[in-house]
């Protein structure tokens, strides 16, 4: 964890040398996660449910999951980044230093830009939760905590996914931003809109409706078991496939040479 650290005030000090620059990347990272929000305000201005969801609601279900993906994204980035890592043979060297290489990977790239993201989903959180009526006792802060944890160890094993395809491919596949930037751009809405299909792959495939749609049942009131408040603890074991798929990518890999 000390070591961490220091890679992560490292990071912190060299994105800080450019602040111009840091402060314009964080601030359109703000705008584009904006944009989404005026789709979902537009759309609201003319239907006032969606599936009899309100437009607090779906505001609080957007928030949790542009939160979620912005901390998986600022903290895995350098997995999502690891094509190029492949590429310039920078993965040797990960392989012959004594650290874990999913450590090294982890702590190689820290992008501390996408806190735009992260203050936009505040804001809105902010809002959601004074105006969602819903009433916020222990269990449904509880619910709405495992809901973040999951969210964020479920968009880091889609990008460990992302990572360990390129030991097949050298480059990264692009279809696999369909679950992690399009995972987002679903999670707008409750997943069950989307239809029973699209409900049940990312339920039993991509568990996105494990942390996303299950749990915010329980928290809306819609349904009262304590399963739907716990649907976010199956999510979290999906990292496991995910790393064992990760070690036979490492195992498969053969140096690319100079």
């Amino acid at each position: 964890m000390r070591l961490y650290l220091k890679y992560f005030a490292i990071h912190l000090k060299s994105q800080l040398q450019y602040r111009t620059s840091f402060i314009l990347t964080t601030l359109g990272q703000f705008l584009i996660s904006f944009s989404a929000f005026l789709t979902i305000y537009f759309m609201f201005s003319r239907f006032h449910t969606v599936e009899g969801f309100s437009y607090s609601e779906v505001l609080l279900c957007f928030a949790i999951v542009l939160t979620a993906f912005a901390v998986a994204e600022c903290f895995a980035r350098g997995f999502d980044t690891f094509a190029a890592m492949i590429g310039n043979g920078e993965f040797d060297r990960i392989m012959v230093r004594p650290k874990n290489e999913i450590f090294q990977v982890l702590a190689s790239k820290i992008e501390f830009s996408r806190a735009g993201r992260f203050v936009q989903a505040l804001i809105i959180f902010i809002y959601a939760i004074s105006a969602s009526g819903i009433y916020w006792s222990m269990d449904k802060f509880l619910t709405l905590l495992l809901m973040m944890i999951s969210g964020v160890v479920i968009f880091s094993g889609l990008f460990i996914i992302y990572a360990g395809l390129c030991f097949f491919t050298t480059e990264g596949l692009e279809f696999i931003n369909i679950f992690t930037d399009g995972g987002r751009e679903f999670g707008m809405y409750p997943l069950s809109i989307y239809g029973k299909e699209v409900l049940r792959f990312y339920t039993y495939v991509i568990p996105l409706a494990l942390f996303q749609y299950y749990p915010f049942l329980y928290l809306t009131g819609r349904v009262q078991s304590f399963l739907y408040m716990l649907a976010p603890l199956p999510g979290i074991l999906f990292i496991v496939p995910c790393l064992v798929f990760w070690k036979i990518g490492v195992r498969r890999y053969k140096s690319i040479g100079s």
